[in-house]
């Protein structure tokens, strides 16, 4: 196929998608009555239409704006660090949330610091803060070395290291915690499409648009960078500006999806290899748009799948998404073993 066909059966499968994970579910509503209330009129039945504009619309929204923002985080991280099993967790956003989340959920009571009680009491909306502040500083401390460190490999070890002190930090914690309050921070690590409202994603979604468009102007950097970076350098390309920026954007794509729906694992490891497939280039100009527009469907899919048994019971979403992303990483190590390289 042309990448012409490519982007047009891209574009169908993404509305077919919409259509469909919006109309399974515990209650299927018909399609006819999602098509109503998409283009602004009303489901024939008022149950139906409370479910769609209450329930499953901001679940579909806030999984496509996390798909997009994880797929293209990855595709920069696996791109900067040169490594097919990079993903947008790997200098330790992951970590960072789940440490401030842990922080307000295991010792957020009434011994525990008084501002950290503060953000306890305002339940969801702390946990949020929490999870961005936390993600946010552990990434502070990974761009302040980006500007110090010259090798790549050196500050993804690093990244590693710190994502590791944190995780025992929070091991800590748990230790001497409440098992009410490790019960709740366990569920936040399960990750979710569907606690975010419709307000939450009129903050979380511009920011993740604004960064994915600020991205397309770093192509000329990501390009020259999948040749290595002596070939950059000999570019013309500031190294150090480059790794920081591309850093930066990594990090408010991936601390937004953390701050609202948790650690979504595997969607910004398997998206770009899947996109790169598709596509079959390494250019960064069709890949990036690409991972939007894949990464958007393929996460509304695990958000419906996750929520498929019903309203009192749905599956951990990190649990769906790993049933799908496992085969594809295991296919990128077959094959970099087939072609004899290391992956």
């Amino acid at each position: 196929m042309t990448r012409r066909t490519v982007w047009t059966v891209l574009v169908v499968v993404a509305a077919a998608s919409l259509l469909a994970t919006a109309s399974i579910g515990a209650v299927v509503v018909p399609v006819s009555d999602v098509f109503h209330v998409l283009t602004g009129g009303a489901a024939t039945d008022p149950g139906h239409d409370a479910i769609l504009r209450l329930v499953r619309l901001p679940r579909i929204a806030t999984s496509a704006m996390a798909g997009a923002a994880l797929g293209v985080a990855g595709l920069q991280m696996q791109t900067l660090f040169r490594n097919a099993l990079a993903d947008p967790y790997i200098l330790g956003a992951n970590s960072g949330a789940s440490l401030g989340v842990s922080i307000v959920a295991l010792a957020g009571g009434a011994s525990g610091p008084a501002f950290v009680g503060v953000l306890a009491g305002w339940g969801r909306l702390g946990i949020v803060l929490a999870a961005a502040a936390g993600a946010a500083a552990v990434l502070a401390v990974i761009l302040v070395l980006a500007v110090w460190v010259r090798n790549a490999v050196t500050l993804l070890l690093i990244g590693v290291m710190l994502g590791a002190v944190t995780g025992a930090l929070v091991s800590v914690l748990i230790v001497y915690a409440d098992p009410n309050a490790v019960q709740k921070y366990m569920i936040w690590g399960l990750g979710t499409f569907s606690s975010a409202s419709w307000s939450d994603l009129a903050l979380a979604a511009p920011i993740v648009a604004v960064t994915i468009v600020a991205v397309f102007f770093t192509v000329r950097g990501l390009n020259a960078l999948l040749l290595g970076e002596g070939y950059a350098r000999s570019m013309g390309v500031d190294l150090r500006v480059a790794r920081a920026v591309t850093l930066l954007a990594a990090a408010l794509l991936t601390g937004v999806v953390t701050a609202f729906c948790g650690p979504v694992g595997f969607l910004g490891l398997v998206i770009p290899h899947l996109v790169r497939g598709m596509l079959r280039t390494s250019d960064h100009r069709p890949l990036i748009p690409g991972c939007a527009l894949v990464g958007a469907t393929l996460a509304v899919w695990c958000g419906a799948l996750a929520d498929l048994p019903g309203e009192q019971m749905a599956l951990p979403l990190n649990a769906v998404t790993a049933i799908i992303g496992a085969p594809v990483v295991i296919t990128v190590l077959l094959r970099g073993r087939k072609q004899g390289g290391a992956v």
